[in-house]
């Protein structure tokens, strides 16, 4: 049975969607079987992999919405194990629609029970708010990956997500757990950063993933080419972290 991970935090500009791609792509590379939903309406997980939403007859949202099958919305990647679920700026009005239909909380969880089997690893790329989807992508995850970037402020609005989270586990899903505190666009150079490393890891100890994502040209470049950083440039240092993290994540 594969294992759902969020990668959740409600301000935007911290790296989750660089970490949804690239980490699904790493996982993959090292011969797990991955499915990437793409929870965001801006659907930057699914054109970072080349895929061209404005095409598509079947997104996460017809899903959602409408009761459409995954399996006849999933998309194939350029990596061997690696789909998408892709979505689409509809998706923007979803949370409305879904206000009148049954059960809402566990719309997402529901449509990929059917499907959690056929893969080691489901990663969800949630939407930059804690509205109505990113709700569902909590309800339905094992776990969570919160990406901090190692910025001023890096701590500001987390206590806020590790409150929706308890909410969850209290109320929706029992079960999930935080995967681990990712620490994205750090500068070992930067006093800064290193001081925001050393907070995050004072705040929340063990729950802090030994690999650090540092800033590197590499992973920026990568998404306007449609392919993960690890077809961009392998021997990149963006590349080489994602690959330790998912190692780090399969370990665990």
């Amino acid at each position: 049975m594969g294992k759902i991970i969020a990668i959740a935090n409600q301000k935007g500009g911290v790296g989750k969607t660089t970490t949804a791609i690239n980490l699904a792509a790493s996982l993959s590379v090292l011969e797990k079987k991955v499915l990437l939903v793409d929870a965001d309406p801006q659907a930057n997980a699914s054109s970072g992999l080349n895929i061209d939403v404005t095409n598509l007859d079947t997104t996460i949202y017809e899903c959602l919405i409408n009761g459409e099958k995954a399996i006849d919305a999933i998309q194939k990647t350029e990596i061997d194990k690696l789909e998408v679920l892709p979505s689409h700026i509809d998706l923007v009005g979803a949370e409305v629609e879904m206000l009148k239909l049954e059960d809402r909380e566990h719309l997402l969880k529901n449509l990929l029970e059917p499907i959690k089997g056929d893969y080691d690893y489901i990663l969800i790329d949630c939407s930059p708010s804690l509205g109505l989807i990113t709700i569902n992508c909590l309800t339905a995850a094992d776990s969570v990956i919160i990406p901090v970037q190692a910025e001023y402020y890096a701590l500001e609005g987390i206590s806020k997500l590790l409150n929706t989270i308890k909410i969850i586990k209290g109320r929706l899903n029992p079960s999930l757990e935080i995967e681990g505190f990712l620490l994205t666009m750090f500068d070992a150079r930067l006093k800064l950063a290193n001081q925001v490393y050393k907070e995050v890891k004072q705040y929340f100890g063990d729950m802090v993933f030994e690999t650090v994502i540092q800033r590197n040209i590499k992973l920026s470049e990568s998404p306007s080419h449609g392919i993960p950083v690890i077809l961009y440039d392998a021997d990149s240092r963006g590349s080489q972290n994602y690959l330790q993290l998912a190692q780090e994540i399969i370990k665990k």
